[in-house]
């Protein structure tokens, strides 16, 4: 009898397996293999005939059910043998199993879904195009099939039991090249390709830890039930694969366009994508490399007519690369059944499923009985304000490269309040599992790592231009424009003006008007600047003395101004000086003051 003393493990054998989850080849069931469980599956079956349904505790606390009888029950009944906690609901099921899943059957995957193909073929010129372009590309297929090898049974038994064409099996060559890991541009994720909101109407967890999309069983039963409903809507299981690729809108728009016109509604007469225009010949394609590989020059390898892997469900946290230690496989061959796990933890609070080869499941609950250790490495911190990854990993005292890599936070980009991180635990801390709540609810929500600013609402100086300002208050002029929706780079001389201004930042004074010192005027004339005299500063021991003189008497009407200016001076320049001496008239009228600088 199995030791489950760290009550942890659930065994849900959704499907034997093989032991042959290593290799590359390709190859039937031993028949000794197939013996062992045969006789440990009819071992099962005596001691449930002796045991009837007591209930035996163990000294470890664990509560056995014994195995139903038998009596009364179809060939296809699966067996049932539950392991429960006192009072818990996790259990240990082998769901699946029966002497008929184990008999010998000589034929291969391919037979099977070869057999249960039930669409029309599409003969069109576009099948045949898109059926050479596999074909001439071999080493594409076989890594195709390479992959599909672990889940292609699961996906076969399941069109079967809804009785659904086994054509569906094929259609994650197209979707996804039969890799769980793909993503799309539009965010398609999985062998399936859901996109996000169609994940979520499924009932597919797309949370921090776990992403279903990319689960082999959810995504599965999702997906079929997916193209069952558009097949119940349709009618018709090409429409169906176009409304799967293109949405079930837009092909019953294109059908009522088409009926409107009195047009034929079926899928080749249908306006569509060029996308979906190719999605189902694609999918014809591979069938027809399927019914028959030599035909194009492909060597099909033959894929047993067997489950693969058996699902282990947990009620403890168990960190990725424990639980692929325990059962013997590479990390890699670990996450190729288990794509969904997105932290490098899988939370107990969930009770996920963990899919294991046969052989590795055994395996794992062996060493699981003498692992010691501690299961999971790894706790959550919210954090309550803005952080910038290095200070939060000083605080909590974990590595800043850790915390960024497992948590994949953005480069400058910093931690936005009640954000959710996945931290190393404390060596010497008996931390909790990470709860449920948490599992679902947590989030990271990032925003760009700018300098902390206070907001300044402040007046512009005289003569003061948008360069100046900038540099004053240490910013550029784009962002004074943004702030402010300025156009041009001219600051109107008092106006408010909003800066943004990064805190503990010390601020230059605004410019104030520069007071004249020493002026030189060129060609002076009696005290008077001719109006083509030029007017510089210039350095001087002491300013030059001013003279403030009052402004010139109004003009009586009828008489002209006085001009003064030489004799030689031209008609423009006089001009000029009548224009300056009208100013000056102009300014005495108003109470201003003329400056009469003496050299």
């Amino acid at each position: 009898m199995l030791d489950y003393s760290h009550e942890f493990v659930t065994l849900v054998d959704e499907a034997e397996t093989l032991p042959y989850h290593r290799s590359i080849p390709f190859y039937p069931l031993p028949s000794e293999t197939l013996m062992r469980l045969l006789f440990c599956v009819l071992s099962a079956l005596m001691l449930t005939a002796c045991a009837g349904t007591a209930t035996r505790t163990s000294d470890d606390g664990l509560a056995t059910d014994a195995l139903a009888s038998n009596q009364d029950r179809s060939k296809t009944t699966p067996l049932h043998d539950a392991l429960r906690r006192n009072g818990a609901s996790r259990t240990i099921d082998l769901d699946h199993a029966s002497v008929d899943s184990l008999a010998v059957d000589n034929r291969d995957i391919w037979t099977r879904v070869r057999d249960g193909f039930q669409l029309p073929d599409l003969d069109t010129d576009l099948a045949q195009s898109k059926t050479d372009w596999y074909a001439s590309r071999p080493e594409y297929v076989e890594r195709m099939i390479g992959r599909s090898r672990l889940y292609l049974y699961h996906i076969v038994e399941q069109l079967e039991q809804r009785h659904m064409p086994t054509e569906l099996a094929l259609l994650p060559f197209v979707e996804s090249a039969y890799n769980p890991q793909a993503l799309s541009v539009a965010k398609a994720a999985g062998m399936w390709q859901f996109i996000p909101g169609t994940g979520r109407d499924y009932n597919l967890k797309q949370n921090m830890f776990q992403d279903e999309r990319r689960d082999v069983l959810a995504s599965t039963d999702a997906a079929l039930a997916y193209l069952s409903r558009l097949h119940d809507m349709f009618g018709d299981w090409q429409l169906a694969l176009a409304a799967y690729n293109w949405g079930e809108g837009n092909v019953q728009r294109a059908i009522n366009r088409n009926a409107a016109q009195g047009l034929p509604t079926d899928y080749l007469s249908l306006r569509m994508p060029a996308e979906t225009r190719n999605y189902v010949p694609k999918l014809q394609a591979v069938k027809n490399l399927i019914v028959d590989p030599r035909r194009y020059g492909l060597n099909l390898p033959s894929i047993p007519n067997h489950p693969y892997f058996v699902t282990v469900t947990t009620s403890r946290d168990i960190d990725v690369k424990v639980a692929a230690k325990l059962a013997d496989l590479s990390l890699d061959d670990f996450k190729a059944l288990n794509p969904s796990f997105t932290k490098p933890v899988i939370l107990g609070a969930t009770s996920p499923q963990i899919l294991l080869p046969f052989d590795n499941a055994a395996r794992f609950e062996r060493n699981l009985k003498h692992f010691n250790g501690p299961l999971s490495s790894w706790t959550t911190y919210t954090v309550d304000s803005r952080e910038r990854p290095a200070a939060l990993a000083a605080k909590i005292g974990v590595d800043a490269d850790t915390l960024v890599a497992v948590n994949k936070i953005p480069a400058g980009m910093r931690l936005k309040p009640g954000s959710t991180v996945l931290v190393p635990k404390s060596g010497d801390d008996d931390v909790e599992d990470i709860s449920a709540d948490i599992a679902e609810r947590a989030v990271l929500a990032v925003e760009p790592d700018r300098p902390d600013t206070r907001r300044m609402l402040v007046r512009v100086a005289r003569r003061e231009s948008l360069d100046s300002f900038a540099q004053r208050y240490g910013v550029s002029e784009s962002q004074v424009r943004s702030w402010n929706r300025l156009r041009g780079g001219v600051l109107p001389a008092g106006a408010r003006v909003v800066v943004h201004v990064p805190a503990g930042q010390t601020i230059a004074a605004a410019p104030r008007a520069m007071p004249i010192e020493n002026v030189a005027v060129s060609s002076p004339s009696r005290g008077i600047v001719r109006a083509s005299a030029t007017v510089e500063r210039r350095a001087a021991a002491a300013p030059l003395p001013v003279k403030r003189v009052s402004a010139p008497a109004p003009v009586k009407k009828g008489r002209k101004a006085p001009v003064q200016a030489s004799r030689k001076t031209t008609t423009g320049n006089r001009s000029a000086s009548r224009k300056a001496v009208r100013k000056v008239a102009a300014k005495g009228r108003t109470g201003g003051t003329g400056v009469k600088i003496r050299r």
